[in-house]
Order: C-alpha cells, then structure tokens, then sequence
C-alpha cells in the first residue's frame, strides 16, 4: 500500500484516541482487576481475568467476575491465609457449577493455587517468574513457568487451553494480555509490575487486532501465530519503540465491538480513523487470506 510511517502513526494514535474511553473499557475484562483497590489483589483478577478471555465479552466478564467472587473483596490475602486443601474445599462449595467454555470450577480452582504457591516462593506475585533474562528474551520465562505449569496443573483440557508455550509456536494471547496489564504503566492499564521492560512486551494476538494488522499492512502472514505477533509487534515499535503496545487495545475494540465490517467501503467506513489506510476487501488482502 505504501503508507508511511508518519502517516500509519497518525492514524493508529486517532484510533487510540477514539478507543480511549470507559465505554470500551467496560467491555473489556480489565475492567474486573481494575474494580480492585490493591495491587496485590487486582494481579490475583488479572490472572484469572486474562486467562477466561476468550468467548464473547458479556458472559465472559460476567464468568470472570463469578469466578472472583468467592475470594471476597481480598483475594490475594484470602489465598495466602488458608491452606491449600480449605481452598480447595472451599471452592469446590461456593462455585458450584461454575464453568466457562473450556474451564471448569476443577480448572480455577487449580489456577489459584498456582497463583498461590508462586506468590510463596516470590512474596511478592508473579513478576519475578515472568521476567526476561540478561539477554532480554522475554519468551525464555514464560517458557519456563508454563512448562512447570504443564507438570503441576491437572492435565485437563481446561489448563492445557491456559498453558501454550511461545517456544512451541504459540501467539500465547491471554498471557501477552496479562503481561500487557502487568507492566504498561500508561491507560488503560495496571502498571503494577515496576521490573519487566514495557518495550518488550508483545501484542495479545487475537483475531481482530490479526485481521486488522493485515488491513492496515502491520502484517502480511496468513496465521495468527507467535511469528504473526512478532511481526505486528516489531511494526509497532517502529512508530513507538519505547511502548508499542499502546495500540494494542484500541486495535482489538475496533473488532470486539463490532465497528470494523471486514469489507472498505466508504458508507460504513469513512468515519474510521484507519480508513485511509486500510485495504481491506482489496485483491492484495483477499489473497493474504486465501495463502
């Protein structure tokens, strides 16, 4: 297409600008850690949180919430303060029949143990687990943790669905996501994690902000894999290599909500800030698509 820099920057940062506000945040499941006061207690929901993302964002964000809400208005403290068999039992009762697509009350209730015993070894959540090493390979980590995760956790389809590894090919969406909340300190996320580079996050690839990438030429690959969001991610940090993933959530509510048709056309698009710089329904699209 031959969209400059300049130009692609200008209008990914009016996409921001008109997806920066509460009304698409409260269709996001950042909402929920974000209802949380303590640091400590919005990491606990954000893991959950990121992890149930997947689905349709109403029930989703309603399951999320019913997943929390046994844990009372702390539930990092109420993780730490009981042994691990009295939140077993405890969850097992006041879940109930609790589920959400691929996940059962069995699966979340193993999550937050591994939340739990993570948090024991580190006292302080889950950062130090995730950080990338000297050479600033931020897949070695999580590589790592997931690996463990894969040991530990019951083998069910529920947190196998939780547990893909980057080093496997992965795009590893929800926990790019939970990475993205964890450590960009500017809107709309937590910033709580002081330690892990901002500039080396990669996008939460899901299937709205790949079909969008494609569209506005951040990515010519057929496949939402690890290597499509790679190569959205080092676009984007061409325009803003300190935080590229500031466009991230203005990307994925162009498609969460609906505003993005698929097909450009002037009567449905001319009010998107993308559309001078979009080609999508255009040979060369229609041709990524079918390769």
């Amino acid at each position: 297409m031959g969209t400059s820099a300049a130009t692609l920057k200008a209008r990914l940062d009016s996409l921001c600008v008109r997806y920066d506000t509460a009304g698409a945040l409260a269709k996001d499941p950042l909402s929920v850690p974000l209802a949380y006061e303590s640091p400590l207690d919005r990491e606990v929901a954000a893991f959950v949180a990121a992890h149930l993302a997947y689905g349709r964002v109403d029930p989703m964000i309603r399951a999320v919430r019913g997943a929390l809400a046994p844990l009372g208005a702390h539930p990092a403290d109420w993780l730490r303060e009981r042994s691990e068999s009295a939140i077993q039992q405890h969850l097992a009762q006041a879940l109930g029949n609790w589920a959400w697509r691929f996940h059962t009350a069995d699966d979340l209730a193993a999550w937050l143990l591994a939340w739990r015993r993570l948090d024991g070894e580190s006292r302080a959540g889950l950062e130090a687990h995730l950080l990338p090493g000297p050479d600033g390979d931020s897949d070695a980590a999580l590589s790592r943790l997931v690996q463990r995760l894969r040991a530990e956790l019951p083998a069910s389809y529920g947190s196998r669905f939780s547990l893909p590894d980057p080093r496997e090919g992965a795009a590893c969406k929800r926990w790019r996501m939970f990475l993205r909340w964890m450590a960009r300190p500017s809107w709309p996320d937590l910033g709580l994690w002081t330690r892990y580079p901002v500039d080396q996050l990669i996008i939460p690839l899901d299937t709205h902000v790949a079909r969008v990438s494609r569209f506005i030429g951040l990515s010519r690959r057929a496949t939402p894999d690890g290597k499509m969001a790679r190569e959205i991610t080092e676009a984007l940090r061409l325009l803003d290599p300190a935080d590229p993933l500031r466009y991230d959530f203005a990307l994925s509510h162009l498609g969460i909500l609906g505003d993005c048709p698929g097909v450009r056309k002037r009567s449905t698009c001319a009010g998107c800030p993308l559309y001078t710089v979009c080609r999508a329904g255009s040979e060369s699209e229609i041709r990524t698509n079918k390769s």
